[in-house]
């Protein structure tokens, strides 16, 4: 009987042991399930994340395609203002003088004529020396070679509060010459330019996209040597990427005058 007993009791603690790591096993399946979910949860977060990222980097800001003719300036922007008058180019040449760190000049040429919008848009800036003190945001080196420049916040998200369009005078072939002065718009808006605008330092090929090309309004005359040995040739800051983004030396227009 004394046997049976202990055999008995025996039995039961086999079976709560048993019972227990049952119960072990389960929370632990339950728990793995519940990691497992989080992760896959936290991985679509980081999957839409990023897909947001590259619609943003390829379509709207300093990564597009395009990056010469990419703006991501918005009408909030500030100060706000009403588009100028094309008028104000008087169908006629514009010559000028634009510095950058008080020590580059180049001297440039506007034609109000075959761009009316775009220059009487440049004239009015410059009149209120919008472009004082505002420094050039990003330089592409990788087979596109420009220097774009405009934003009054220095980010590629600034602009004068105002957006304008159509475009005018976009070559056919999309070839930008050496020493072109062309504005900045977004990709697949002739509607989006505001004051961004980009030098072309070396010959470049921009195609054109579902709005067409990119708005010329004049050329540099002299100085662009200047720009190339004196900011170009420093390259891009590390930072923000290779061959596409904040130019290393300083780039900031410190005047900017036109007659």
């Amino acid at each position: 009987m004394a046997t049976s007993d202990k055999n008995s009791r025996e039995q039961r603690r086999r079976t709560r042991e048993y019972e227990a790591r049952v119960a072990v096993h389960e929370r632990g399946v339950r728990r793995r399930s519940r990691d497992n979910r989080t992760w896959a949860i936290a991985l679509v977060v980081v999957a839409l994340v990023v897909g947001a990222l590259q619609v943003f980097y390829f379509t709207g800001g300093p990564g597009a395609e395009t990056p010469a003719a990419e703006s991501t300036s918005s009408p909030e922007a500030t100060p706000a203002g009403e588009v100028p008058d094309p008028a104000l180019a008087e169908s006629r040449a514009w010559t000028g003088e634009l510095t950058f760190n008080d020590d580059i000049t180049l001297d440039i040429e506007l034609d109000g004529a075959a761009a009316p919008q775009a220059v009487a848009n440049m004239v009015s800036l410059s009149g209120e020396n919008y472009f004082t003190d505002t420094a050039c945001h990003r330089l592409t080196t990788e087979g596109l070679f420009v220097l774009q420049c405009g934003d009054p916040t220095g980010t590629g998200t600034g602009g004068p509060g105002y957006s304008w369009g159509p475009i005018e005078n976009a070559p056919e072939d999309g070839v930008y010459p050496a020493g072109t002065i062309a504005m900045a718009r977004q990709g697949g808006n002739a509607e989006s330019m505001g004051s961004q605008f980009f030098i072309v330092y070396e010959d470049t090929t921009l195609p054109g996209d579902a709005a067409g090309g990119y708005t010329v309004m004049g050329k540099v005359t002299s100085g662009l040597d200047k720009l190339i040995s004196g900011i170009v040739d420093e390259g891009v800051d590390p930072a923000s990427g290779a061959g596409d983004g904040a130019p290393l030396a300083p780039a900031v227009i410190t005047s900017l005058s036109l007659k």
